[in-house]
């Protein structure tokens, strides 16, 4: 091989894998210890109001758990409605608040930033592990909720909140559909995180900052002189996965919410790449 050829073959056999960059991301986000903890902590949720309702249920429990006992398909809705105002912001938070402010903090941001790898490369690459981040825990509630629900409650027909009852698979469906619309909703906070990430080299800040912000969202939302803004919140539709339990399916809530969701994201990403 000539010297020319060998200098036009080198360029193209140093160049990185163009998924290179975003499956490191995925591994350095999975194999942190904080985040094995946070997902952890979320599928001992079910566990633990799993072992709780059987338990208080045997001795007469309260009627607001009588559709666990009836269908183990509950559980995971449960688990999910005692998750989702507080506990999964924290997680989505953490990964969040990390994303540029823990690289800025270790030093490695500004050689992150020049080739090959690239603002725009970095940014998607950042979103993609927190996009799977929020998937991860909201189906670790599902899948653990599921078995645990199997195991200690009934799996015949699902009763759904306007009278009629599915069958298991199709209440396993209702469910898996639950957790995706849970773990969309995550995303307009996760956007505001990275956002908060790109403003600050102290994690902890951004962290604190995202943490906030559901927080003060789902105050607001309770306040009924501002009712005009409270549509626009990013916690206002969180818990209207509620729809996804009729028959037939009501979808104008839920697709009001993901709309929602699609505007913060849109808007924060926008501004965490001008960052």
């Amino acid at each position: 091989m000539s010297a020319s050829e060998a200098t036009a073959v080198a360029p193209a056999a140093l160049r990185p894998h163009p998924g290179g960059l975003f499956l490191a991301e995925l591994r350095l986000t999975f194999r942190r210890l904080r985040t094995l903890a946070l997902l952890g902590g979320y599928g001992a949720v079910p566990i633990l109001l799993g072992v709780v309702i059987k338990i208080t249920t045997a001795s007469g429990g309260p009627n607001f758990i009588a559709f666990v006992a009836q269908n183990g398909t509950f559980l995971v809705l449960v688990a999910l409605f005692f998750l989702l105002p507080l506990f999964l912001p924290v997680g989505v938070a953490v990964v969040a608040g990390d994303s540029f402010a823990g690289e800025a903090h270790l030093g490695t941001l500004r050689y992150l930033l020049v080739a090959p790898a690239g603002r725009v490369r970095l940014l998607a690459a950042k979103l993609v592990a927190l996009l799977a981040f929020c998937l991860a825990s909201a189906f670790v509630v599902y899948v653990v909720g599921v078995l645990v629900g199997a195991i200690l409650f009934p799996t015949g027909g699902m009763p759904l909140l306007t009278g009629s009852t599915v069958s298991y698979a199709a209440g396993l469906w209702r469910g898996f559909l639950v957790a995706a619309y849970v773990a969309a909703s995550l995303t307009g906070i996760g956007a505001i995180g990275v956002f908060a990430s790109t403003l600050t080299e102290a994690p902890l800040g951004a962290m604190a900052a995202t943490i906030a912000v559901p927080l003060v969202s789902q105050i607001l939302d309770v306040v009924p002189q501002i009712a005009v803004i409270h549509p626009y919140l990013p916690t206002h539709e969180w818990l209207v996965f509620a729809d996804l339990l009729r028959d037939p399916i009501f979808t104008p809530n839920v697709v009001h919410g993901l709309v929602v969701q699609l505007v913060y994201v849109v808007v924060f990403v926008s501004a965490a790449y001008a960052r």
